[in-house]
């Protein structure tokens, strides 16, 4: 149980992140001015680069089908992530922002292919080709 837990709580400390910030009411979220979209988008993609990590963590393998799985439990949790956003005071759910964080994922996953360092990092439980 205690291997579990420690492969899985990054994944759900992540979640529970994004649905914080998530739940943030429009009104109250900060403005960067002409950087506002950049900045949030980014932060989006940063976020979901981060939760695809701790997926693949959890997993505790680094295989094509591994990565698959991964990449649909990132596009699930956008999916279920933008749902509830909808019924936040002046937050919109667009399905741009799903394509967003499934490329953040996207990217922190080929970030961790090309960097057989950072799969040692991820994989403290055992060692991953």
């Amino acid at each position: 149980m205690a291997k579990w837990v420690r492969r899985w709580l990054p994944a759900i400390l992540m979640m529970g992140t994004i649905f914080y910030f998530s739940s943030i009411p429009a009104k109250e979220m900060p403005n960067f001015g002409s950087w506002d979209t950049f900045v949030k988008k980014s932060g989006h993609m940063l976020g979901y680069a981060m939760l695809g990590l701790a997926y693949l963590r959890g997993i505790n393998a680094y295989r094509w089908h591994s990565i698959l799985t991964v990449l649909a439990g990132v596009v699930i949790y956008a999916l279920s992530d933008e749902y509830h956003q909808s019924f936040v005071a002046g937050r919109t759910s667009t399905f741009m922002d799903v394509g967003i964080d499934t490329i953040g994922a996207t990217l922190g996953l080929a970030i961790v292919g090309l960097f057989p360092t950072l799969r040692t990092q991820i994989f403290q439980d055992r060692r991953i080709p």
